[in-house]
């Protein structure tokens, strides 16, 4: 199997530092927490205290505390992982997971890395090039998957890695990242360098902007971690910068120093949500409602944050003991995630409810207002199980842009737990073809796994076609192709391919 790196990514602009005045501006924003309950869900795996995964729609992949990869459902029970067959390189001890997208994973091992799909651990053409030492991982708006890595900064472009530059060098030395909008709302990608603070841009497909921050840091401050929130329906995402000394929000409306009850040591971000550990205190922020939340009734013990979700959930190491914690047991959805864009129709979206007492009633609501749709299910859009009946609901009523979607339990005790997600509609307005739009970006992305192995063959239309719903799931929730995402461009096609009829 050939193993390459590809031409570096293009730069357009030189490093500025941050010119950063003296002195902090004066006062800050109180956060006062409100103290809440912590709904949990226990797992009997033994967690390692690494960087996780979790997957918005319920589980995770993380390093147990004997070195292995474990895959865990919503309820905390484990799922089947293991290497591919066709896997060249032995698995190891596996030392972290990192996020590549919605639904996909990288984990880190003492022989290399290996993308998680699945239920599989798939060797990435790339394995040797990069090797281990990851920093951090991210993806920015516009779909880009980057890795921060002491060999430099990459990004996973059409299968291989490119690397970022600057002079002619590769950008060593990074010590956080995240993704979250630049200072002037373009899609950004925030980097930490000798303790100062930068943000990477695109200025023109294929050029990127390295740029100084104008982040109000004081004499000797230096950036410990940092976390991005996505964008909202009409609200810009924001980045959150955890110094020597304080805490600093950046939303549209600049820069504003956050006061805990006390100084954070973890920073976590997904979603709309934030999470911030203070030794064994857990606290979360909402980002659309703008609250603070302080966890109470965990078991005693160190407190390590491991992975966070966009649901608001955390999975969280208590002394020797794993949990997923959240402010209430909101429902999970799958067939759609945070920031998707939608282009067919009727999508079928479904609630998956976490383990606890059942709720009395699950129901959906756009934009705040009620759908009339049946369980025991909870889909809504497509088909019923016979494979002919309409569903309640079809997302072709909606005009195009942004829409936030509700998926709300009720309970008999007249309480609710709601799951939020924000999305784009992008109707279908042109009929692509399989000649014409899908074979390219088959024989580009698919067809070295997907011709005899170690994929399923998939290189003929009759192939796609038959196997067309498998294949948009897999694009469309950023599973496929395994060695990284396609752009969104091409997963808007294949959806518009698959919804106008799969024609040849």
């Amino acid at each position: 199997m050939a193993r390459f790196l590809s031409p570096s990514l293009l730069l357009l602009s030189a490093v500025l530092f941050s010119a950063c005045g003296e002195d902090a501006p004066p006062g800050s924003d109180p956060a006062k927490p409100a103290a809440f309950t912590a709904t949990q869900v226990s797992t009997a795996q033994s967690l390692a205290a690494a960087p996780g995964f979790a997957d918005q729609s319920g589980g995770g992949i993380f390093a147990t505390a004997t070195g292995e990869a474990v895959r865990l459902r919503l309820d905390g029970t484990k799922a089947a992982l293991a290497p591919h067959p066709q896997n060249k390189a032995p698995l190891g001890a596996v030392r972290a997971t990192f996020r590549l997208g919605p639904h996909s994973a990288l984990v880190e091992t003492d022989s290399g890395l290996f993308l998680a799909d699945q239920g599989w651990l798939i060797e990435p053409l790339w394995q040797e090039v990069l090797g281990t030492g990851i920093i951090a991982t991210a993806q920015t708006a516009d779909g880009a998957a980057w890795i921060a890595h002491p060999k430099g900064l990459f990004q996973i472009q059409g299968g291989a890695l490119a690397s970022l530059k600057l002079s002619g060098q590769p950008l060593t030395g990074i010590t956080a990242m995240t993704a979250a909008p630049a200072e002037d709302g373009l899609a950004g990608l925030w980097f930490a360098r000798e303790g100062r603070l930068n943000v990477v841009v695109a200025s023109a497909p294929g050029v990127y902007q390295v740029r100084g921050s104008d982040a109000p840091f004081g004499s000797g401050e230096t950036v410990r971690a940092l976390a991005g929130l996505s964008a909202g329906t009409g609200t810009a995402g924001e980045v959150w910068v955890l110094t020597s000394t304080r805490l600093l929000q950046r939303n549209k409306n600049g820069w504003t120093p956050v006061s805990l009850p006390a100084l954070p040591e973890q920073l976590l971000g997904s979603g709309r949500y934030l999470w911030a550990r203070a030794g064994d205190r857990l606290f979360t922020y909402d980002a659309d409602a703008k609250v603070w939340g302080s966890a109470q009734g965990l078991p005693s013990g160190a407190v390590t944050l491991l992975a966070a979700d966009e649901s608001g959930c955390a999975w969280v190491r208590v002394g020797d003991q794993a949990l997923a914690i959240s402010q209430t047991p909101a429902p999970r959805v799958t067939g759609m995630h945070q920031g998707m864009v939608v282009v067919e129709d009727g999508l079928v979206v479904q609630a998956r409810l976490p383990p606890g007492t059942p709720p009395k009633s699950v129901v959906f609501q756009l934009e705040g207002q009620e759908i009339t749709a049946a369980g025991p299910a909870f889909s809504m859009g497509g088909l019923e199980a016979d494979g002919e009946t309409l569903k309640a609901f079809s997302f072709s009523s909606l005009t195009s842009g942004g829409h936030a979607l509700s998926v709300v339990s009720r309970f008999e005790d007249g309480t609710e737990a709601r799951r939020q997600l924000h999305f784009t509609y992008q109707p279908i307005s042109t009929v692509p073809s399989w000649a014409r739009d899908i074979r390219p970006i088959h024989e580009a992305r698919c067809a070295k796994c997907h011709t005899t192995s170690p994929g399923r063959p998939l290189n003929t239309y009759e192939l796609w076609k038959s196997n067309a719903q498998l294949i948009n799931a897999a694009v469309r929730d950023l599973r496929m192709p395994a060695d990284g995402p396609l752009d969104q461009q091409g997963i808007a096609l294949i959806q518009r391919w698959v919804s106008s009829g799969a024609l040849p």
